[in-house]
């Protein structure tokens, strides 16, 4: 791959560790811009798998190179939508992305995959083409809260993850009043950055009673 590859590094916390963290983060790093007031976002994505489950499956066995699609927008606002791979090689992970329409995302979900054909977009084209001969289909959605902190040096990005809940209703992508069901009762740390991560944030995150996962907010929802 051409593109920057980043570490990511994940852990399942409690609450209390949750507590302890932000409130040391919130001294030495800056929340997300695009957050709110409080450093909080709701995402909803909707992932696409094929009928084989071939994302589950990858990411499940451990596969060493593995990808997956999605579309993503946050708060429920469908003004500003992202269509996104997100792919994972030689330990690093790599993600590219590209604006998609609301018209565009609705005619994928009815099943015109010609607008993606249309577009003249790289990543659109990509996705037609392992819908076309993949056969990847919308499969599921999930929304979660996240709460976002960012320090410039290494490029670092540390999120906290809650709430996360599903619903097998593609359709019902951009229905603000969609019934989800919870996914998992878990607080994700993530922390992701480029080539080194700074030796303070290091310390900081280190939470010594919690070991590393492989979480996968999609997978646990297909799981339930």
């Amino acid at each position: 791959m051409n593109e920057k590859g980043r570490h990511e590094h994940k852990l399942n916390i409690n609450y209390s560790d949750y507590m302890q963290l932000s409130s040391k983060l919130r001294h030495i790093a800056d929340f997300d811009e695009n957050a709110s007031d409080d450093g909080s976002y709701i995402i909803r994505s909707l992932y696409f798998d094929n009928y084989a489950d071939k994302a589950v499956i990858e990411k499940l066995s451990g596969a060493s190179r593995r990808e997956k699609f999605r579309i993503r927008f946050y708060n429920n606002d469908p003004s500003f939508i992202r269509l996104e791979k997100k792919s994972k090689a030689n330990r690093l992970c790599y993600k590219k992305n590209a604006p998609i329409t609301l018209a565009q995302c609705e005619g994928i979900l009815d099943g015109n995959l010609g607008l993606l054909k249309e577009s003249g977009q790289a990543l659109m084209m990509e996705l037609y083409t392992k819908m076309h001969y993949q056969n990847l289909r919308p499969r599921t959605i999930v929304d979660y809260k996240r709460e976002t902190y960012v320090y410039p040096a290494g490029n670092v990005r540390i999120t906290f993850d809650s709430n996360i809940r599903t619903s097998n209703n593609a359709g019902g992508l951009f229905n603000p009043e969609l019934v989800t069901i919870p996914a998992a009762n878990a607080i994700v740390l993530e922390i992701k950055y480029d080539g080194f991560i700074p030796e303070i944030i290091r310390q900081l995150v280190r939470v010594d009673s919690r070991n590393e996962t492989e979480f996968s907010k999609y997978v646990v929802s297909r799981l339930i």
